[in-house]
């Protein structure tokens, strides 16, 4: 019989016990010859359900792990990016007070306000051309995807 434990990191591991438990287990001839092709047929179907099962349990406590991972992150990201706000006002206001000691402090600051804008346009400009270049569609999984039913088959196209 297989089944799933789980370690202290949080991944499941799989064992197996039994002659013909999972898809690692062994059958020795004899034991295939008194069973019969219906039989043998369960015994290769209930294998590779549980197999799927596992392979599933596997995924779903990577996947968990890796978007804690993410999560944590993503939050960090999310405060180097106000820090990094927070710097540039304030280096906006610093370079505001700085051009207001040589000029008028509306025009000081209509300059770092035009500085602000050209950074914008930039940014904006470099972002849409990358925007377009994004291809929603994931090719190559959905080629891989057509090759399973000819693979399942038996069969493998020639041209890949």
């Amino acid at each position: 019989m297989s089944h799933t434990t789980s370690t202290g990191t949080g991944t499941p591991s799989v064992s197996t016990s039994g002659a013909t438990a999972g898809v690692s287990g062994t059958v020795s001839d004899a034991d295939v010859s008194k069973q019969s092709v219906g039989s043998l047929i369960s015994e290769v179907t209930n294998d590779l359900s549980t197999l799927m099962r596992q392979e599933m349990d596997l995924a779903k406590a990577e996947i968990k792990q890796e978007v804690s991972k993410t999560g944590k992150a993503a939050g960090m990201l999310g405060g180097a990016g106000f820090a990094g706000y927070m710097l540039a006002l304030f280096v906006s206001i610093a370079a505001w007070w700085g051009l207001a000691n040589g000029m008028d402090e509306a025009w000081a600051a209509l300059i770092v306000a035009a500085v602000w804008g050209v950074i914008a346009a930039v940014l904006y400009s470099t972002g849409r051309k990358k925007m377009r270049e994004v291809n929603p569609k994931p090719e190559r999984t959905v080629s891989t995807l057509k090759e399973v039913p000819d693979a399942l088959k038996g069969r493998q196209e020639a041209t890949r």
